[in-house]
């Protein structure tokens, strides 16, 4: 399972600059990944595990701006359609499960 968070967060003031900041920082520090401009995405065991970076990156948005979280299977994120100029491109592979034998 994937959390994509997409947002568009001011950045004309120090402070909402700061605040955009920290809320990046933070994320990455949640273990997501840049995918695009004001797109990170992050793999999830489970939904348990998907509700929990949710309600993480619902505690650190920002006072202004919007904020976006979308949480697909793999199986819907396998069918992205990903195009670097004509090119087609396969999306990100999920992590390997821990094996514990």
């Amino acid at each position: 399972m994937w959390l994509v968070v997409m947002f568009d967060l001011p950045v004309d003031t120090k402070k909402a600059r700061r605040n955009y900041a920290r809320f990046r920082k933070d994320l990455l520090e949640d273990g997501f990944t840049q995918m695009q401009y004001s797109i990170y995405l992050r793999h999830c065991a489970s939904q348990e595990n998907a509700d929990v970076h949710t309600y993480r990156v619902e505690r650190r948005v920002p006072p202004d701006g919007e904020v976006r979280i979308l949480t697909i299977t793999d199986k819907q994120f396998e069918r992205m359609r990903i195009f670097w100029g004509k090119i087609r491109r396969a999306p990100e592979t999920a992590p390997a499960q821990l094996q514990l034998f």
